[in-house]
């Protein structure tokens, strides 16, 4: 039996169980004017924490929604490990993604994951589908709830 077929059959029996849930990671207003640097999104709700004190409906700066999404590579290391036999993960894309809510500038942020299908692609790849919600500390609704799909490669011969 190979590295695949263990975790194939390994993953396969968690379809619908919780994978783990991050570390929190505090998202402060240097982090989104990085992000808005390397974006080159510079809106106003996101960088200047004057006007968006007084006029946005948020009382202050919020993340951009990519932002939050971005954290996902970062929360998932916690959770996640590689499987014996992976050589590397890559990303793949979503089924579904909707941002529910705005992260205003200090809050802390997770990631919590759920396994919702896995399926073999070729003898050595396989495509895990995981449900991820990014919660805000001391919030009831989750700033967003994606269906990631990821591809794990493993070694050709292990």
């Amino acid at each position: 039996m190979t590295a695949t077929d263990d975790a194939l059959e390994d993953m396969t029996a968690r379809i619908g169980t919780e994978l783990g849930v991050s570390d929190w990671i505090t998202v402060d207003q240097a982090m989104i004017d990085g992000f808005a640097d390397v974006t080159h999104d510079h809106q106003w709700i996101h960088v200047d924490p004057e006007r968006a004190r007084a006029q946005s409906p948020y009382g202050g700066t919020i993340a951009h929604g990519f932002l939050s999404l971005s954290l996902a590579s970062r929360f998932v290391h916690d959770c996640l490990p590689p499987r014996p036999g992976q050589v590397m993960g890559i990303n793949y894309g979503f089924n579904k993604l909707r941002f529910l809510s705005p992260v205003a500038a200090g809050s802390r942020l997770r990631g919590r994951f759920t396994l919702k299908a896995v399926r073999r692609r070729s003898d050595t790849e396989l495509l895990r589908e995981t449900g991820l919600t990014i919660e805000i500390e001391g919030r009831d609704t989750p700033a967003l709830v994606a269906d990631w799909l990821g591809l794990m490669v493993f070694a050709p011969d292990s």
